[in-house]
């Protein structure tokens, strides 16, 4: 592997002008490809296998014609002060309403409240739902700006008029100033780590360029892939963290090689077999990540981790071949690492970084020697703190964003509120059961059945007349709960309809399915809740087998997963925390609080042991490098934390800033996925990786590295230390010419 590497970065330092002209060739071929594509809005969303999904595939069966998919719009009414809806002068205003929506070219029905028993009991509240015939992701502008100009006609009669539904999907504020925010604190710690604006610019400019060729392909493909705008997003954050991150760590490794009186040619060679070795397999570990979310089942989840994976390895071949390339156009303004006036060329002492003779010992090789000392204590005090902050991780719920989650600034959330305020908090969710009575003697002894069955159940406030397909075989049944659409009680509801439901299965032969967007959201969550433990340990084991091939040891992976999990929870408890309790909500702008979004834990799991197995891969291998060469374990952590972990820190601070500047989103989604990676990072790389980890490995000694002699002859041997590359020639005199020639660029 190293060897391998060692030659690509040689080659792309050498033929730097293809190279270059290779990737801005992609990146315009990708920018014309989603210029040129038909623009995509939000994903089509379904579950497939669950009760709810199969209830929906029914109903577009067996209500033929109906826009079962269609987007659904519900105009709220609210009278002034004083005032009824039933009034004449607001009775009129609605029925004119009315009447402008139904002549909507999509449209397919508007209800009229007053005859569909659609005022509130106390006259103050009223709402007409219009049906069309396509979906939200394809409903026209025309449409949409119908429906906004009917209901400013209603407002100008008076009335109070707001909008839910998804047919006007809320627009998220764009995290633009966020994302520059972050990009700009990444740029001050790049200049800060690297010591140039130059050595700091080029992690900048191939992040930008990997992920500009990422996302514009997603960009091409969204609309013949049904990928939404959440796909691209993801793939943004997740693909310029790590393409900084990546291309810091060869830049790093490319001026300590320079330090060490390497020719560049050569230095970037060897920075490239090493860090470059590290970047392959710490990309494979976020990629195995992001592509196992396949197995939960859901499309939409599917898309958007191959998505993101696959600007995941754009980023690692941008760092292995375009980031040599740009070192070779910078020649020497990328200085080596020790340079502060001195020449390029002298070889810097043993112990300093960045100091001309002998100097004590860096930050971080004074903070690993401190660990060394005190292993139990670091480790008791890291595992307690995380332990500490992971407990509101016990209390979690999870549920999917409605319009009761939006800021109360919309017209979504206000017709919420009006329809929660008239009708009582589940109205916002009905319920919709299915009654299949094809194979029933009596349909519609069958559907009344089922309506005196759920009549009886506690949180029902109505249930409404079974409505027959032409057929006859097929009735839908609505439901109001009592509780609002995100609560447990109305999860328990569900629950005890289909327990009923298999009883009057057994009396009829039809059969009951519940669905609706509550109880899609239920079995949604559900069946991620199921899916957690085996992508956890489909992800964990591959992972795990991995590391025992980079690191040639039992005892490092494990306590790297070990180490992952511990990260992941207290990140899930500080989510819980903010976004489910409420602590320090105001700072991050969260208007509401709520349940946990039923994707989130297992995103975060795929994403952040990705990532959390780059700063192990990153930081690991520099000690196991130093005792492969002969270090003592004590010493080999010295030695890693003295060559690794101000870069490595920089990278996490870099990721984090990069995370952090979507917290800056409108959309619930982001903005919790944002903030979930930032603590996530800052808890994995500042705790677990520079505190636990020197500690265990303190502890275990040789242990750590110990590795059966059979499993050591049967391993393949990747020299991820870049041990091949150790020659007796002076690799200094590889290219005498170079440094006239990179002067006179």
């Amino acid at each position: 592997m190293a060897t391998f590497l060692y030659r690509l970065g040689r080659f792309s330092f050498r033929r730097r002008h293809f190279v270059a002209l290779l990737w801005i060739a992609l990146l315009t071929l990708a920018g014309v490809g989603a210029a040129s594509a038909p623009a995509a809005g939000s994903s089509s969303f379904s579950i497939p296998g669950v009760e709810a999904q199969k209830a929906f595939d029914l109903l577009e069966q067996r209500f033929p014609g109906s826009s079962a998919d269609g987007a659904t719009a519900r105009v709220v009414f609210k009278a002034p002060a004083g005032e009824k809806m039933t009034d004449a002068a607001n009775k009129a205003a609605v029925e004119k309403t009315v009447k402008e929506l139904g002549d909507g070219s999509e449209v397919v029905s508007v209800t009229d409240p007053y005859t569909t028993n659609a005022v509130s009991k106390d006259g103050t509240v009223a709402y007409t739902s219009v049906k069309y015939e396509v979906a939200s992701v394809e409903l026209e502008d025309s449409s949409k700006e119908a429906l906004e100009s009917t209901a400013d006609k209603a407002r100008d009669a008076g009335l109070t008029v707001e909008m839910g539904g998804d047919a006007l999907q809320a627009e998220p504020e764009q995290a633009a100033t966020g994302e520059i925010i972050g990009l700009a604190l990444a740029a001050i710690v790049l200049v800060v780590t690297l010591g140039s604006l130059v050595a700091a610019g080029l992690p900048l400019l191939t992040a930008i360029i990997g992920v500009g060729i990422g996302v514009s392909t997603i960009t091409a493909l969204a609309s013949a892939l049904d990928l939404g705008d959440t796909t691209s997003t993801l793939a943004l954050m997740i693909g310029l963290a790590v393409g900084i991150d990546y291309a810091l760590f060869i830049v790093s490794r490319y001026r300590s090689e320079l330090a060490e009186g390497r020719s560049r040619e050569e230095a970037v060679g060897r920075a490239t077999g090493t860090a470059g070795s590290a970047v392959v397999f710490a990309g494979l570990t976020v990629v195995i990540a992001l592509a196992g979310l396949s197995v939960v089942g859901v499309p939409m989840l599917t898309k958007m981790g191959l998505a993101a994976a696959g600007t995941v390895v754009v980023a690692v071949l941008i760092a292995l071949t375009m980031v040599p390339a740009l070192l070779g156009y910078a020649g020497r303004k990328v200085k080596p690492a020790d340079a502060k006036g001195r020449r390029f060329g002298r070889r810097p002492a043993p112990d300093t970084e960045g100091s001309a003779g002998p100097a004590r010992p860096n930050l971080g090789a004074r903070w690993a020697s401190f660990v060394v000392r005190r292993p139990v204590a670091v480790l008791l005090l890291g595992v307690v703190g995380l332990g500490a902050i992971a407990l509101p991780a016990s209390q979690l719920e999870l549920g999917l964003p409605d319009d009761g989650s939006q800021p109360t600034s919309t017209t979504q959330r206000r017709a919420y509120d009006l329809l929660s305020e008239g009708f009582g908090p589940g109205f916002n969710g009905p319920l919709m059961l299915v009654v299949d009575a094809k194979n029933s003697a009596d349909p519609q002894a069958a559907a009344t059945a089922v309506t005196d069955e759920v009549k009886g159940l506690e949180d029902v406030v109505t249930v409404t007349p079974a409505t027959f397909n032409k057929a006859g075989d097929t009735a839908m049944i609505t439901v109001i709960p009592d509780s609002k659409p995100s609560s447990t009680d109305t999860e328990d509801l569900v629950h005890a309809i289909r327990d009923a439901g298999t009883g009057v299965t057994a009396d009829t032969d039809a059969k009951v399915l519940v669905t609706g967007t509550t109880a899609m959201n239920i079995d949604f969550s559900q069946k991620l809740t199921d899916a957690l433990i085996p992508y956890l340990g489909l992800v964990v084991g591959l992972a795990f087998l991995l590391l025992i091939v980079v690191f040639r040891s039992i005892l490092v992976p494990l306590k790297a997963a070990l180490g992952f999990l511990l990260s992941v929870l207290a990140a899930l408890g500080a989510v819980v925390a903010v976004f489910q309790w409420g602590w320090l909500a105001g700072l991050i702008g969260v208007e509401e609080t709520g349940p946990i979004m039923s994707m989130m834990p297992i995103f975060m799991v795929g994403v952040v042991f990705g990532l959390a197995m780059d700063y192990e891969v990153f930081l690991v291998t520099r000690m196991r490098e130093a005792y492969v060469h002969g270090e003592s374990p004590s010493q080999a952590v010295v030695t890693g934390f003295r060559y690794s972990a101000r870069v490595v820190a920089a990278a996490a601070v870099i990721m984090m800033a990069v995370f952090a500047g979507f917290i800056g989103s409108g959309e619930s989604m982001i903005k919790m996925i944002g903030f979930g990676l930032a603590i996530a990072v800052f808890f994995d790389a500042f705790v677990v990786r520079m505190a636990i980890v020197p500690a265990v490995l303190a502890l275990l000694g040789k242990k750590a590295w110990w590795l059966p002699k059979w499993l050591d002859r049967a391993l393949p041997n990747v020299d991820v230390e870049g041990e091949g590359l150790r020659t007796p020639a002076d690799a200094r005199d590889t290219d005498p010419d170079e440094d006239r020639e990179l002067v006179r660029a």
